[in-house]
């Protein structure tokens, strides 16, 4: 892919038919492409603020002395960022609330060993180096990891989940903002909770044992949850909806050749957008896409179609833009990225 068509692609008004055949593809649900995030070393999971006018999202930044995923907060009209996490161990998953006035996010910054962990990845980064391996694609369910609320601006920090002696992280809060679900368990045990927004009342949703059940989404009207769970065979991770209160769940997609995941639900609470890729050739390196659903109908559409990947997405509070996490070129690090987005139709 040359510079031109990169730029032919993303450009508002440029002309679709001199751009790459991937990008008038997309043309059908995506337009005014613009990328989000520069000068992180890698940026994604991004989430926005009620209003609309900022962004959380998680990010490594260079110079730091930690390797790690870092919350930050970013004007999208400015740009401007600030980093609102403690700085130290590993962050993930944040969320603002809806009424804006506080945001979650999970961190293993109280770890007693974290500075040996940060110094341990970058050793082992050198080495990769120097071998010339690039590693597989592992998410570490670090015992220390808590679900925090604060500030927007991160300051009066309160862990939620004080007394969690296992991963408990993927937090987001329903859109009335008095309940939050989430993900807590030990490697290959962990289940989906829901919570009060204040800590309490923790509930157990999930009960599928021996298995990952994560990234869980309340339905616009709080009466459903979605998440992905690698059940049918560890880390090909299927999609699965369930009530809120634990019953009636029932899996989206039953393909064990294909991963599924980060699904995001749409205004009506029928559709979700969602992240998914080939896994049949052993040989080969998966490219995921954004794809969109009908869950009742399971109609499904194929949203992106760049040479990287494309990932994690979500929608804007109007639910007209649609953010999410991608190196667009295959080549360069992953950054946050947002689209217009027109929903593909039900036909």
């Amino acid at each position: 892919m040359t510079p031109l068509f990169l730029a032919l692609a993303l450009v508002p008004g440029a002309d679709p038919a001199q751009a790459p055949d991937w990008a008038q593809k997309e043309a059908a649900h995506l337009a005014n492409i613009k990328q989000v995030t520069t000068g992180f070393v890698r940026a994604g999971e991004g989430y926005f603020s009620p209003d609309g006018k900022q962004v959380i999202f998680q990010a490594e930044e260079a110079g730091t002395g930690n390797p790690f995923y870092q919350i930050f907060v970013q004007n999208l009209e400015t740009g401007a960022f600030r980093k609102i996490s403690p700085g130290l161990g590993r962050t993930t998953c944040s969320y603002f609330r809806p009424d804006g006035k506080r945001v979650i996010f999970a961190s293993s910054h109280e770890d007693p060993d974290v500075k040996a962990h940060q110094e341990a990845e970058f050793r082992q980064r050198e080495e990769d180096r120097k071998k010339g391996v690039r590693r597989r694609y592992s998410w570490d369910f670090d015992k220390y990891m808590k679900i925090y609320e604060a500030n927007p601006d991160g300051t009066d920090l309160k862990c939620l989940t004080p007394d969690s002696k296992v991963y408990t992280a993927e937090g987001s809060y329903s859109a009335d903002g008095k309940r939050i679900v989430y993900s807590s368990g030990s490697a290959g045990n962990v289940q989906i909770y829901t919570m009060n927004a204040d800590g309490t009342g923790a509930k157990q949703i999930t009960t599928a044992l021996n298995c990952y059940n994560g990234g869980p989404f309340f339905s616009p009207d709080g009466t459903k949850i979605v998440f992905r769970s690698d059940r049918k065979e560890k880390d090909r991770l299927q999609l699965y909806v369930i009530n809120a209160d634990g019953t009636g769940e029932r899996a989206l997609t039953n393909n064990d050749k294909w991963v599924y995941w980060a699904p995001f639900w749409y205004k009506d609470g029928k559709h979700i957008i969602y992240t998914a890729a080939d896994h049949s050739d052993e040989t080969a390196r998966p490219n995921y896409d954004l794809y969109w659903m009908n869950i009742d109908s399971g109609k499904t559409a194929r949203v992106t179609f760049a040479p990287g990947q494309d990932v994690l997405p979500v929608f804007s509070p109007d639910y007209k833009k649609v953010m999410w996490t991608s190196s667009r070129d295959g080549r360069s690090p992953t950054q946050l990225w947002i689209a217009d987005f027109t929903p593909p139709k039900d036909e």
